[in-house]
């Protein structure tokens, strides 16, 4: 049999790749509006593996998988034999032989890395503390269906170099544009984590203001992820000057959208006046988790359809 095909980072598809999926998605959602049922993957079953807790991404994939015809199966490792040291491995080649593709959202990569190097069926990358390339595949598409093409516009990050910023990166660098990201001293990015391989489309700030000016979108996280609660008192006093706030959208090009993955902490990461307001997109963006990720998973599965999408 052949290998499978795995969506672990951001950068292991290509821009035209990328292209098809934006495209697919967008037909996918009309038909979607239109209640319009959409099977292609009858008969299929999604294994979803959670180590980490989940709303947008549990929701979205299993809400996903039933709409394109198939079953999702949800599996916590607290109650599975994987909270009980079975080897990820092992784990792998059974999942992998009762199912036709499998997500995970788990905590170290290397971990979804070794699931997928055993697994007979695609891998999808739920999130990881490394990396988060559903939530950005999201994110560009709806920028697309606001304002267009990403290509040779400006990203602005104001927060923590986590997961969701590491795979800004990646993007940027696979899509051609520029993401200038700005964080406290001691929380920069760290180019071998974030899979950096340039920085042709990355520019550190260490002034938030400077980072947001002139961006076509600013965005940001908690300023505490998970696995990180056991210093949320340091980084709340960290990162108090990096709130995106209206100042920072007023220096922002005219007509800037304004996205975060949710779920957010007001007064925090980012005042109530911007995700509230009117460049906020946070809403789409929530829900674009879901017809992303039934474009990638038909991908995945079936590969690319030709002629739905013209």
């Amino acid at each position: 049999m052949n290998a499978p095909r795995h969506y672990l980072q951001f950068n292991d598809f290509s821009r035209d790749e990328y292209d098809y999926l934006f495209s697919r998605t967008r037909w996918i959602k009309e038909r979607f509006k239109r209640y319009e049922p959409h099977h292609p993957l009858f008969d299929r079953t999604l294994v979803m593996i959670f180590e980490k807790a989940s709303t947008r991404t549990r929701l979205s994939f299993e809400a996903g998988m039933q709409q394109l015809g198939g079953s999702a199966i949800y599996l916590n490792t607290r109650d599975s034999q994987l909270g009980r040291g079975e080897p990820v491995e092992d784990a792998a080649q059974v999942i992998s032989r009762m199912s036709d593709i499998v997500m995970i959202r788990t905590f170290e990569q290397s971990i979804i890395e070794r699931f997928a190097e055993y697994s007979r069926v695609p891998v999808i990358n739920g999130l990881t503390n490394e990396y988060h390339p559903c939530q950005i595949l999201a994110d560009i598409y709806t920028f697309i269906e606001h304002r267009g093409s990403i290509k040779g516009k400006t990203v602005a990050w104001v927060g923590d170099s986590n997961n969701v910023c590491n795979t800004w990166l990646q993007a940027a660098e696979v899509l051609g544009f520029h993401v200038h990201v700005s964080t406290p001293p001691g929380y920069e990015v760290e180019p071998e984590r974030a899979g950096l391989y340039g920085t042709d489309h990355f520019a550190h700030f260490d002034d938030p203001m400077e980072a947001c000016r002139g961006a076509d979108l600013v965005t940001t996280d908690v300023w505490t992820s998970m696995g990180f609660e056991a210093e949320n008192e340091e980084r709340m006093r960290d990162f108090a000057d990096w709130q995106v706030d209206e100042d920072m959208m007023k220096v922002a090009n005219p007509g800037a959208l304004f996205m975060h993955c949710l779920p957010a902490h007001r007064g925090e990461e980012v005042s109530a006046e911007v995700i509230d307001g009117p460049q906020s997109v946070v809403w789409d963006e929530a829900e674009n988790r879901l017809h992303v990720q039934k474009a990638l998973m038909e991908y995945l599965l079936i590969g690319k359809i030709e002629g739905d999408c013209a």
